[in-house]
């Protein structure tokens, strides 16, 4: 059997291993050490924010933010639809609700018309949503000009989940830095990885100081552990910081491959008319962190088609997400679109976006696609 082809496998440099026998030998193999405050501090240095608190996960990340933006029972959150689900779970955490908001064609991110539109018809209601929720999908930014004069207009505290976009730039700023708060993913199939693991960025020096409390089990200054609020057990382990020093030292050669993936795929597909590729927002800058392509609707071909042939050569590909309000968990949920993010799941297909890709490996994928169109 070919070799397996994986869909987004984690990309290690070798040098992450120093960094992890550092926190052996100094004994600091738990949630503190040199490891996470280096690592925190790189965080910063790239992205341009203030502070970083680095933690158990993306999904840690987010909910930390949604509880630092004082998001309790019943309040309401506007959250991008076309997103996976770790984007929406927390604010069920806090047992809120989502309303979900359609993306727009170019980026297939939050769509600022839609959500103007659901926070009218939100504030008629009665109800004034407490915080904004944007995603930036596979890398690709989303219309941050918009989206923030928005936020600002009707005071509505904005968060980004950047888990899939580390180094993708808006108008050349870092995501993750426009909002109150950003966060970002590094699990395993995430551009760079610390195994398991997250951050969140800000610029406020009180929320930073706040969600560190919380993560670290809200514990009080005190002489013995006192507790007047409830914490959680959300930091990131000392040890696989170290991995994520080591991974940030190559972050900008990991982006370059991937972007190289999605220029490839573009270039040697381009003459299969039923194809397209995103086309992104011309004043972004994506990090391509998966390359996903379209099947127009008149092609006999299907995006499970292409998965089921792909996966018979040992390839790994997926379905675009599912939209949250098309799932059972959301269903009942408010919803503020047209549809597209549906069209776009049932049109579009992840290719493998892996930034150990070889030439042999991407002419395999692109051949056996070929072969299935024509």
């Amino acid at each position: 059997m070919k070799q397996r082809i994986w869909l987004s496998p984690p990309h290690l440099s070798g040098k992450e291993l120093q960094y992890v026998q550092d926190a052996f030998a100094s004994n600091y193999v738990t949630t503190a050490g040199e490891n996470i405050d280096r690592f925190e501090k790189i965080l910063c240095d790239y992205t341009g924010a203030a502070y970083a608190v680095a933690l158990s996960s993306g999904t840690a990340a987010i909910h930390l933010a949604l509880i630092a933006a004082g998001i309790q029972q019943g309040d309401e959150v506007l959250c991008s639809s076309f997103t996976f689900v770790a984007t929406a779970n927390p604010i069920l955490y806090q047992k809120a609700v989502p309303v979900f908001v359609e993306s727009e064609a170019n980026s297939w991110n939050m769509s600022p018309a839609f959500l103007e539109e659901a926070i009218k018809d939100r504030i008629k209601k009665g109800k004034n949503p407490k915080a904004i929720l944007a995603v930036h999908l596979y890398g690709q930014p989303a219309n941050m000009k918009e989206i923030c004069t928005i936020a600002d207009k009707y005071s509505i505290t904005l968060i980004e989940d950047a888990a899939e976009a580390l180094g993708s730039k808006y108008n050349n700023k870092h995501l993750g830095t426009f909002g109150k708060a950003g966060i970002f993913s590094f699990n395993g199939n995430k551009i760079i990885t610390t195994s398991g693991g997250g951050a969140l960025v800000t610029n406020d020096k009180k929320l930073a100081e706040q969600v560190k409390f919380l993560s670290t089990q809200a514990r009080d200054a005190a002489p013995y552990y006192l507790h007047s609020q409830m914490g959680y057990n959300y930091r990131l382990s000392n040890i696989l910081a170290g991995i994520g020093i080591g991974q940030m030292e190559i972050l900008e050669e990991r982006i370059a491959k991937r972007k190289c993936n999605f220029e490839y795929y573009k270039n040697a597909l381009k003459d299969i008319k039923q194809l397209s590729f995103p086309s992104g927002l011309s004043n972004s800058n994506s990090n391509h962190w998966l390359s996903c392509m379209l099947i127009d609707s008149s092609s006999p071909v299907k995006p499970a088609g292409v998965i089921d042939a792909l996966e018979k050569e040992n390839i790994e590909a997926r379905h675009l997400w599912k939209p949250m309000h098309t799932q059972p968990l959301y269903k009942d949920y408010p919803y503020y679109g047209d549809g597209l993010s549906e069209r776009l799941f049932n049109a579009g297909v992840c290719l493998p976006s892996g930034s150990q890709l070889t030439d042999e490996d991407r002419q395999r994928i692109v051949t056996t696609i070929t072969k299935l169109f024509n």
